[in-house]
């Protein structure tokens, strides 16, 4: 079994819903002839990542613009990972819809780690991770700074994710990039990012976990890496008879963890150098 994931790298227009919504239609349409089974948008894409933004002008779970995604994702058969500001309890969030090929919703994720040292302060951060079954494989989601958190892609391993999509808008990639790698050889899953192109930015990526073979040869985990100012839709293939063998017999992700130690993961307090403004314990 394969999930080849289609990548977006590309730069939206704010406040250009309509607009955001046919990119994304006319690009499912290519990916789905290229025979990809997903297809991954890059932060808050439909909506434009501009802020701040009030909550009367994020997307509702209704919205026009999701429908049209869900009616191509059924018409065409493949799924999307579609991404806006939608509405929240009183301001909006930076979300993640999963729909499938029939054009379901599998799930929405809200960013839990929201920027609230940048323009993300005005954003209503999510408060949990979430797993759902894309057609016979586990999907995650991680939004951009959930990304720089090993919490984040550990706690979606350990609720079943097999595969984790990371819907991204920054630069300055080159740490990040080795992140997300160390997240897929840690947890012993597939990692891809979708990230807008530009100077400094881009690097759509995709890992592999399988970081050495069957007689113990390091290899090269890379499936994807774009450069920066590319625009277009690149595809990554995982595995997942591979990527499943592997997980049966390797000892990473939950296999030898000494959890009685991590208590201190828990605790909320913060001291320095650590300590920042606007900071909620």
């Amino acid at each position: 079994m394969k999930l080849k994931t289609a990548i977006l790298q590309m730069r939206s227009q704010n406040r250009e819903y309509q607009k955001n919504t046919d990119i994304v239609i006319e690009k499912m349409a290519e990916a789905s002839e290229n025979g990809a089974d997903i297809f991954l948008l890059p932060e808050a894409f439909i909506t434009g990542y501009g802020l701040p933004m009030g909550n009367d002008e994020a997307l509702a779970d209704d919205s026009v613009y999701l429908q049209q995604i869900c009616d191509a994702a059924k018409r065409l058969g493949i799924g999307v990972i579609a991404t806006a500001f939608t509405k929240g309890k009183s301001k909006p969030q930076n979300s993640a819809i999963v729909i499938d090929k029939n054009g379901n919703v599998l799930m929405k994720y809200s960013k839990v780690h929201t920027c609230d040292f940048a323009d993300e302060a005005c954003l209503e951060s999510g408060g949990d991770f979430y797993v759902c079954d894309f057609h016979g494989v586990k999907l995650g989601i991680m939004i951009c700074y959930d990304r720089e958190y090993p919490e984040s892609a550990r706690i979606l391993m350990l609720k079943g994710a097999e595969v984790i999509l990371v819907p991204n808008d920054c630069e300055s990639m080159k740490p990040r990039l080795c992140a997300l790698s160390t997240r897929a050889y840690e947890n012993m899953v597939g990692v891809a990012m979708a990230n807008p192109n530009g100077e400094n930015a881009g690097n759509s990526c995709a890992f592999s976990p399988i970081c050495w073979d069957g007689d113990g040869k390091c290899i090269d985990n890379v499936i994807l890496m774009a450069d920066d100012l590319s625009e277009g839709v690149f595809y990554a293939e995982f595995d997942m008879d591979k990527i499943r063998n592997y997980r049966e017999r390797e000892m990473l992700g939950n296999t030898y963890r000494k959890v009685d130690a991590y208590h201190t993961l828990l605790e909320k307090h913060i001291e320095y150098p650590f300590v920042r403004e606007n900071q909620v314990e």
